[in-house]
């Protein structure tokens, strides 16, 4: 499953609802901390790279950003009943990992390119030891390829979130670098 259009105006209502109905939810059990979200050009096509750890990071990310984020995501958790739809609603397209995803590329691109943000889990996959993981380059291509900003996210403390477990997190972000 594909999104077709990575800018709909239906993707942005589902940011808005999502915001203001999974965010507060999000920023209460994650005790969330936030640091440098100012750094987050308001306009324009944009990269941003995150650190992945755990499932909530997502929801974290999406919870303080201030602008609506088109997420890439493997293709597995697209086929989650429920999940699928869900994280589809919110603009987030799917990618085959391991394998050359030419499809998954042209919309990395596109989403750029039309002036939106896109999110990448710069290590392609979680990180469950806690420890952040070799960068892979898609991030840095799109960026180089389209002309846009790359601004970095990193997250601590999910890594050993959970629920009932309630560890404080905190996303900080770097300055915008090209």
């Amino acid at each position: 499953p594909r999104a077709r259009a990575a800018g709909s105006m239906s993707h942005d209502f589902m940011w808005g609802v999502g915001q203001n109905t999974i965010g507060p939810v999000t920023r209460v059990f994650t005790r969330l901390r936030v640091y440098g979200v100012d750094r987050i050009p308001l306009e324009g096509g944009l990269v941003l790279a995150f650190n992945h750890f755990h499932w909530i990071d997502p929801p974290a990310f999406g919870s303080i950003s201030p602008r609506p984020i088109r997420f890439m995501a493997k293709i597995e958790a697209h086929r989650i009943p429920g999940i699928g739809q869900l994280i589809r609603s919110f603009g987030t397209f799917s990618v085959r990992r391991g394998e050359s995803d030419r499809e998954a590329v042209r919309m990395m691109r596109q989403v750029v390119a039309d002036g939106h943000a896109l999110g990448l889990f710069a290590e392609g996959t979680r990180q469950r030891g806690g420890v952040p993981g070799e960068v892979q380059p898609g991030a840095a291509m799109v960026a180089l390829q389209e002309g846009a900003p790359v601004v970095c996210g990193a997250i601590h403390g999910t890594e050993t979130w959970r629920p009932g477990n309630f560890h404080p997190v905190s996303i900080a972000f770097g300055e915008p670098m090209r």
